[in-house]
């Protein structure tokens, strides 16, 4: 066993590590089998995707998972090692916080996933019509406001969903976020199948409110909302009960009809909830109720790291700031406030123009996991908007820490704004893609390569997905990007007013497609019908919303012509 630090996540006792070494076996052998023939791709397909892998547009494609985004900084440097040894040095940061390989040979998949053992890692449930992997707040546990730590309920959910053996072949892949922050949604909570947010009652005890029918896709919607508070000894018979609803009557005959959102949106949500309580009725109060002892057993692995008594003020921070204007703008926009006085939650931008969005070399891996174990106590997380948190960082360090992200390109001084571009790999690599996202977003980043111009702006998240599976949660950000198949040619659809925080909405098309040239002119139209319209400060979404679409429509058409 190899040792992972200080990090304060989940550590494998001796069954899962025995759990997780039987399936690299498995696997290993149905992998020679495939190879040798006596496998069929038919029968090799399920067998591939139960663990992470993909056969894509050039080669396959290794979808590894990271449980709600943690990482220790051994396990991130076993990532680059592998990358550097089985792939072509560099990995990709997906939306749903786990790691892909775009170019691992067939045959060294099962050594790869048996060196992922070794650090307490797998790719098992990351593709197949499964649970896949758990996402929440990048800044849990570290960040202020919070209800309460929503990982061990994460982990609660991570371990009755892995190898469920009524779930693992359901009508469709099937997602599960958790939120705990009333005031933000960093995890796109009400676009999943399912939506866990910790709430409190009158009494003040904390429980669940549990939301279905969430999804994008060919089919964008927001979730709803079927039980207001829900105890949190019943969380998992309750999503049990869920999930058997959307098996036993989830459509198999149509993939494109098969998500749970199609079912809730059948019955009606009201019939949806009527068919999950009586459900509910069978196994509440039963083998599946959690007790409060094991939900303390799942919290303390989330204790928290040795931090200092620090004053909130920091003379030397202040003078930092002052002598270098550059750090005093990446540290305004690219960090956030910590719980703990005398601490920063620091977000390394993965969205250097001319680098793919979320992307990282093995060499930078290395980096990031040697400043993890410097300023972080070990332990880093994955994004929903494909960065990197160090979530533990004094402030007396940042400084330190801002000189050494410059020389690795993690410094763009964008979280929050137009250039932290969302952007799945598209075309490039994805045999399902109608269009390639990457060129895309490169061009809008190259366009709006000016910070002061884009902080002019405000807020805005732009999404960009290859086609209509919405990896890019085109759907949901205040613009979004669909590519487009039309007659052989890469067309991108333009959407406007999305949002994935707690107003979620989905956004509304603004017309005909545009060809790949034209893409940053559109989008340069758009902003600049925005910042015509805008009053007193406005956001771009909130311009939008009062607005509407028709003045966009009108200007971009107008000047398209």
């Amino acid at each position: 066993m190899y040792p992972l630090g200080n990090s304060s996540m989940y550590r494998y006792d001796a069954f899962d590590q025995r759990v997780v070494d039987d399936r690299v076996n498995q696997f290993r052998d149905q992998t020679a089998r495939y190879l040798a023939g006596d496998l069929s791709e038919d029968q090799f397909r399920p067998l591939r995707l139960q663990n992470g892998l993909y056969i894509q547009r050039f080669a396959p494609m290794l979808r590894i998972a990271v449980p709600y985004g943690m990482m220790s900084s051994t396990q991130l440097r076993r990532i680059a090692d592998i990358a550097r040894r089985y792939d072509r040095g560099y990995a990709h940061v997906s939306t749903r916080q786990n790691i892909q390989l775009n170019w691992p040979k067939l045959e060294d998949v099962p050594e790869i996933l048996a060196e992922l053992a070794q650090v307490e890692m797998h790719a098992i449930q990351t593709s197949g019509n499964c649970i896949r992997n758990t996402t929440t707040d990048q800044f849990a546990g570290v960040v202020a406001g919070e209800l309460a730590d929503p990982r061990p309920t994460c982990e609660l959910i991570r371990q009755w969903s892995t190898f469920h053996p009524e779930f693992a072949f359901l009508p469709r892949k099937f997602k599960i976020a958790v939120n705990a922050h009333p005031d933000v949604d960093r995890a796109a909570t009400q676009v999943h199948d399912i939506g866990v947010y910790l709430v409190k009652n009158a009494a003040g005890e904390l429980g669940y409110r549990i939301l279905v029918g969430g999804g994008l896709g060919r089919t964008p919607i927001v979730g709803v909302v079927i039980k207001d508070f829900l105890p949190q000894q019943d969380l998992i018979a309750y999503l049990d009960a869920v999930l058997r609803v959307y098996n036993l009557h989830g459509r198999r005959d149509n993939k494109y009809k098969a998500r749970i959102k199609i079912l809730v949106k059948a019955l009606t949500p009201e019939v949806f909830a009527e068919q999950v309580e009586a459900e509910f009725a069978h196994l509440k109060n039963g083998p599946l109720t959690v007790p409060a002892e094991e939900f303390d057993r799942l919290a303390s692995f989330f204790t928290e790291p040795e931090y200092e008594t620090l004053s909130a003020e920091s003379a030397a921070l202040n003078q930092a700031r002052q002598a270098d204007p550059a750090f005093d703008n990446w540290l305004s926009r690219n960090t956030h406030a910590h719980k703990k006085p005398g601490y920063r939650i620091v977000t390394l931008s993965l969205k250097r123009t001319g680098i793919a969005p979320g992307d990282m070399t093995s060499e930078q891996m290395d980096a990031i996991a040697d400043l993890a174990d410097r300023f972080s106590f070990g332990e880093l997380r994955t994004t929903h908007e494909q960065n990197v948190v160090l979530s533990d960082v004094r402030q007396d360090d940042l400084a330190e820490l801002y000189q050494a992200l410059k020389g690795l390109g993690f410094d763009t001084a964008n979280i929050g704004f137009l250039t932290n571009i969302i952007c799945c790999p598209g075309g490039d690599y994805c045999s399902l893609a109608n269009a390639k996202s990457i060129p895309i977003a490169d061009q809008i980043q190259r366009r709006y390569d000016d910070l002061e111009e884009v902080y002019d702006l405000g807020p805005i998240d732009l999404n960009i997905s290859g086609c209509m599976n919405a990896c890019g949660h085109h759907h949901v950000g205040h613009i979004g990007i669909l590519g487009v198949d039309k007659k052989g040619a890469e067309f991108y659809q333009v959407s406007l007013g999305g949002s994935a925080d707690h107003d979620a909405s989905i956004g509304n098309i603004l017309g005909p497609s545009f060809e790949a040239d034209d893409m940053a002119s559109v989008i340069e139209e758009i902003l600049n019908t925005y910042l015509d319209l805008r009053q007193d400060g406005e956001t771009f979404l909130q311009t939008y919303r009062r607005v509407g679409i028709e003045p966009f429509k009108e200007r971009v058409y107008a000047n398209a012509d």
